[in-house]
């Protein structure tokens, strides 16, 4: 589900009331914990925090006009999902959450390559998320998006 929200805000507050706390609570978590340089935008009608053109200004390789996603967080019709695009790339960061997930939460992951979906939203693992995005900073998002994405 996109959404034709233009800002952050108004995304958050389209979304149904049980629904804004968690997605509110996570953007807190990605604005106080994501290393500096990423910026926050409405990004593929889903809130996203990217590497901006003017620290890369190669932008993503599938639409150089946008700047290269990293994290996105969506409601979707029967859960909000966490895009995490390191994950997907890096096996120590996929590692580390396979490792660590369990230690945050007694629900079982589900997860896709690079995507965490929560059907409960009572049961978001806020302190998980808190840790995750702290492990990768933009200069080292950008390497590893050089090395294994970028064609």
């Amino acid at each position: 589900m996109q959404s034709k929200a233009n800002s952050v805000n108004e995304y958050i507050n389209d979304l149904p009331k049980d629904r804004q706390f968690a997605m509110k609570k996570l953007r807190e978590i990605l604005l106080e914990n994501l290393p500096h340089g990423f910026h926050e935008e409405m990004n593929y009608g889903m809130i996203g925090y990217v590497v901006p053109h003017s620290i890369y200004n190669d932008g993503y390789h599938c639409n150089p006009k946008l700047p290269l996603p990293f994290i996105n967080i969506a409601s979707q019709k029967n859960y909000i999902a966490f895009y995490h695009m390191a994950i997907y790339l890096d096996e120590k960061i996929l590692k580390w959450v396979e490792e660590n997930y369990s230690k945050y939460s007694s629900e079982k992951l589900d997860m896709g390559k690079g995507c965490m979906r929560f059907k409960k939203i009572d049961k978001i693992p806020f302190g998980f998320f808190t840790e995750l995005v702290k492990k990768m900073t933009v200069a080292e998002w950008i390497k590893l998006y050089e090395e294994k994405l970028k064609k």
